[in-house]
């Protein structure tokens, strides 16, 4: 049987890396790749029948937990892994109450990480040992990412892009939609986040997005330098 699995990270040594892997394990695989969150949905739309992504929370588009939910309400039938140098336990379990499938860190040695990609194949969900996915979050943190999962698909895509500063004019040009269509979208937003500005909406998001940060962005300059 061919499996077809997207590997998202805007790291070519990464990608690499994680793709060797799955050939050793998967010489039968369709492996896809994408660098960032853009790419990924364009590669999801192209075909819906995908047996994995492997997603970074930290590629370009992400905006941490904010992409992934994205991509959870817009393919509910693809299983979604996280793969990120972020261990965590607060940041494993956002991530599964965001909807991902399972959470693989990048530091894992070779044959958990095999084993991580059998079981997310066979269906299950695959954390690693020791992270107790029923523990309690930050009451913040776990309380944003419920908030934020509440939104549709485009409202998703509409917070991310007023997080990136977008105003309604710009929003609307890039969805192909009128300015109404983004007020309306942003009206719901304030609603299902219980917030009464815009811009109590972007530090919510923010807040999620800036969990995952820190250990990437140490790994990065290590390997590309200061």
């Amino acid at each position: 049987m061919t499996r077809r699995i997207l590997v998202a990270d805007d790291h070519p040594m990464f990608r690499d890396a994680i793709c060797l892997v799955i050939v050793r394990i998967f010489p039968e695989a369709n492996i896809v790749e994408a660098g960032t969150l853009a790419a990924a949905t364009a590669e999801l739309e192209r075909e819906a029948r995908t047996d994995l992504v492997l997603l970074d929370l930290n590629m370009p588009g992400m905006q941490g937990f904010a992409g992934l939910i994205y991509l959870c309400a817009q393919f509910p039938g693809v299983p979604i892994a996280i793969i990120s140098a972020n261990e965590e336990p607060p940041v494993i379990r956002c991530a599964i109450r965001a909807g991902a499938s399972g959470y693989i860190p990048k530091s894992v040695p070779l044959e958990v990480m095999c084993a991580a990609l059998h079981t997310l194949l066979d269906g299950k969900v695959w954390v690693p040992a020791g992270v107790n996915t029923g523990a309690h979050a930050a009451p913040d943190d776990e309380d944003a990412t419920a908030r934020i999962a509440r939104l549709t698909p485009q409202q998703t895509r509409v917070l991310m892009m007023l997080s990136d500063g977008m105003i309604n004019k710009q929003i609307a040009y890039e969805l192909g939609v009128s300015e109404g269509t983004v007020k309306a979208h942003v009206s719901a937003i304030l609603q299902k986040l219980g917030v009464i500005s815009r811009t109590q909406a972007v530090i919510l998001a923010r807040q999620l997005a800036e969990q995952a940060d820190a250990p990437q962005e140490m790994i990065r300059r290590a390997i590309n330098g200061p």
